[in-house]
């Protein structure tokens, strides 16, 4: 796994200037390091509140909202920072429970990753999937997929990619390999050679659009300015698959994705074959729970999936996205107030959050 790096202008908060600072700036990576309490009010709030902001002289801070009760202050009730800490108590619990999964030969059941959380099987089923979007199980077999994508080239063998992933016998994994891969191993292994990608493109408001589907649903929504650009785009993601052209069943389909484009405010499920590493699926499902006209910022997206300090890794994760409008990565945004990247160009996101915009 690759190192998180820490961004430029991440800081400790171990001073009253710097905590003052993300106040003033209602910086949302402050959240968790510190309250500031209010002695006009006789509350204490988190630092991305965005109540009106308080004279300086008024304001103090501690370093937890227990020092902030027995100091006597009560939450605020509008940024809620004691319901803030448990959520990042609780996310700090999933994330070395995700790192447990990781590093375990064998799946680790619910019961026994209940035990280490110190909570019932059924709390930490509901507290797992909140937070990460995933079951635990569902989190452990993506995880194992992804070692199982990385293992699979032509110089091994799909047996010893399975047996590399963990899998103790092929024929678990053969159970669940059209969901891991979106096709069969040997297929996956040889670039997707004799599978079937359905596709086609159509003109939209942002240019063009294409589909593309496998057996499993929609692996691709992808957006650019000519259709010979993104069909080389999809061959490349898929470079020994047999792409076909769409046929007259295909419209129905085509015409519901350009209607997420159009009118983003109308909810159409689509069925998504979606392929990634398993913190990649925990950031795209945390995606798809933001509403049309809500944006978020890189940092509030991280804390929401259980990583907080994993800000640029949440953004590959973004970048990585190929289901342009199915998975809603343009509405996220940097915390300065920018638009920041999009890897169908920053002028097609912006369009996409205007149109939410509009009444």
């Amino acid at each position: 796994m690759n190192a998180v790096h820490e961004l430029p202008g991440d800081r400790p908060f171990d001073d009253d200037t710097s905590r003052w600072e993300a106040v003033v700036g209602r910086d949302p990576r402050a959240d968790g390091k510190f309250v500031f309490c209010v002695k006009t009010t006789g509350v204490y709030c988190k630092p991305s509140c965005a109540a009106r902001l308080a004279r300086r002289e008024n304001v103090s801070f501690h370093t937890s909202c227990d020092a902030a009760e027995a100091a006597g202050y009560r939450p605020c009730k509008r940024c809620k920072p004691d319901e803030a800490a448990a959520d990042s108590r609780l996310a700090g619990v999933v994330a070395r429970l995700c790192r447990l999964i990781e590093t375990s030969e064998t799946a680790p059941t619910l019961a026994a990753l209940a035990r280490e959380a110190a909570m019932s099987p059924f709390h930490l089923q509901r507290v797992f999937k909140r937070i990460t979007g995933l079951s635990p199980r569902d989190y452990a077999i993506a995880h194992r997929a992804r070692r199982v994508r990385e293992s699979l080239n032509p110089e091994t063998t799909v047996t010893e990619a399975l047996y590399a992933a963990g899998y103790g016998s092929s024929g678990r994994f053969y159970e669940n390999a059209d969901a891991a891969l979106g096709m069969e191993p040997s297929r996956y292994k040889s670039g997707g050679e004799g599978a079937d990608i359905r596709f086609a493109i159509a003109r939209c408001s942002l240019g063009c659009v294409l589909v593309g589907t496998s057996g499993k649903g929609v692996c691709a929504v992808l957006l650019g300015d000519s259709a010979d650009d993104l069909a080389r785009e999809l061959k490349a993601r898929f470079p020994s698959a047999r792409l076909v052209a769409r046929d007259s069943d295909f419209a129905r389909l085509l015409d519901d994705v350009v209607s997420l484009v159009e009118h983003p405010e109308r909810p159409i499920e689509l069925p998504l074959d979606v392929r990634g590493t398993a913190f990649q699926l925990r950031v795209w499902q945390a995606l798809r729970q933001i509403p049309p006209g809500t944006t978020v910022t890189y940092s509030d997206l991280a804390a929401k999936v259980g990583a907080p300090k994993a800000v640029r890794a949440v953004a590959n994760a973004c970048a990585a996205n190929v289901l342009a409008v199915a998975v809603p990565c343009h509405r996220v945004v940097r915390s300065d107030g920018g638009v920041g990247g999009y890897r169908w160009g920053v002028e097609r996101k912006r369009a996409l959050l205007d149109r939410e915009g509009e009444p």
